[in-house]
């Protein structure tokens, strides 16, 4: 599994935080979409349609972790793209990490990083990577119909 990771200036430091973290200690594959530097001036959308659109191509093989200021527009942006679930979490009970898995096959989490520890995003990210789709049959059909 192949994890893509995207921000703009608001979540930079939490994805260079995040990003060795999933490699080296949850120990996934790794691919930075940018920004690769800071730049306050910089758009979101550049970088989180490039992992968008990676999670689009390979859907079996590949999620993304999205940051910015609130994990909001970021997750606009992903769900533009066809086949793309993503969920956002900026804080508080941590079952909408595993629901987003559980029920609907989230493939890309965006994160809020103005509103969360790296302690706290770690553990979301973690337990969002753990999670697995539950695949029970009303889920699968509800799923099928946001595309069509």
């Amino acid at each position: 599994m192949k994890i893509y990771f995207a921000t703009d200036h608001a979540g930079f430091e939490l994805k260079n935080t995040l990003l060795p973290y999933v490699k080296d200690e949850l120990g996934y594959e790794v691919e930075d979409c940018g920004a690769h530097t800071l730049d306050a001036d910089d758009d979101y959308p550049d970088f989180i349609r490039k992992a968008a659109n990676a999670v689009a191509e390979n859907p079996e093989n590949a999620k993304a972790i999205i940051l910015g200021g609130s994990g909001q527009g970021e997750a606009i942006v992903a769900n533009r793209v066809s086949g793309v679930r993503a969920g956002t979490y900026y804080g508080g009970n941590l079952d909408i990490v595993r629901l987003s898995r559980e029920h609907n096959d989230s493939n890309v989490l965006s994160l809020g990083a103005h509103f969360l520890s790296p302690e706290d995003a770690k553990e979301a990210v973690k337990l969002w990577l753990e999670t697995d789709f539950s695949g029970d049959e009303r889920h699968v059909r509800r799923i099928n119909k946001i595309d069509t």
